[in-house]
């Protein structure tokens, strides 16, 4: 018997010591902040919630997240995973993140997953928000969108992102340098543009997102609706397979992150 229990109580203690993997859901808004990947002075998301974890764990934690976004870019469903030992459950530690964040940064979900999974090479699929504001903006929406001071043309903006949707080889869209061996074939499952009032919402979903490439569809997508472009001229742009200065990057603040698919 007492070798029993000495073998029982071995096996909760290895149970409890067992690091397990944790699938996080989390929102920021990355003004002022240096993206979402790890930077030599700490000031990335990625650097601000390992910190975080590092203190609730007291040891350190490396999180994966689905995806980078570049400074100044905003999420509203950034997915991240990583390992620890924490036999508290899940709403101790939803609330130990979130009393340790600044107010940027909110975590949404924090739950078990399974052993394999990973928040990137898991991911089916994402959608992007891009906000434009047509006219002057309040000191509220400003941080948030693309400020356009000229009228759009929003039934060529949608004419042109019909001709983007599918499958294609997107190399002219990226601020990709890599060689021309890189993959840059991706499938734009959907590119909306919406008008409500003086606010226009560009929505792209799809496969997977190059450097920087929805960003160029908004700035892309803004030239049509300036008459600087044809919905004839945007195809062409695409099979040409070449980055061009026609292609306009759209300022960061107007993304979002919103969704990740698995």
């Amino acid at each position: 018997m007492k070798g029993s229990s000495v073998n029982s109580v071995s096996s909760v203690n290895s149970v409890v010591t067992k690091p397990s993997r944790w699938k996080c859901i989390c929102a920021y808004d990355g003004t002022g902040l240096a993206g979402w990947q790890s930077q030599v002075r700490g000031r990335a998301i990625q650097d601000i919630i390992e910190t975080r974890l590092a203190d609730i764990m007291k040891t350190p934690v490396r999180i994966h997240g689905s995806g980078r976004t570049d400074a100044g870019v905003h999420a509203r469903g950034q997915v991240f995973h990583f390992d620890a030992v924490w036999p508290h459950g899940e709403q101790k530690l939803l609330m130990a993140l979130r009393n340790g964040l600044p107010a940027s940064i909110q975590i949404k979900s924090a739950r078990p997953a399974k052993a394999d999974f990973h928040a990137r090479f898991d991911a089916s699929g994402k959608r992007y928000d891009y906000y434009v504001h047509l006219g002057d903006a309040d000191p509220f929406t400003r941080p948030y969108t693309w400020v356009v001071y000229r009228p759009l043309d929003i039934a060529a903006m949608q004419a042109a992102a019909k001709r983007l949707c599918g499958k294609h080889d997107f190399r002219a869209l990226t601020a990709l340098n890599g060689p021309e061996k890189d993959d840059t074939i991706r499938t734009l499952r959907r590119l909306d543009v919406v008008k409500r009032g003086a606010q226009i919402r560009i929505t792209a979903t799809g496969d997977g997102f190059l450097y920087k490439m929805v960003r160029s569809l908004a700035g892309l997508l803004v030239s049509v609706g300036e008459g600087r472009l044809g919905p004839d001229e945007v195809e062409r742009i695409l099979k040409s397979r070449r980055r061009t200065e026609v292609v306009q990057t759209a300022p960061a603040q107007g993304l979002f992150l919103t969704k990740v698919f698995y």
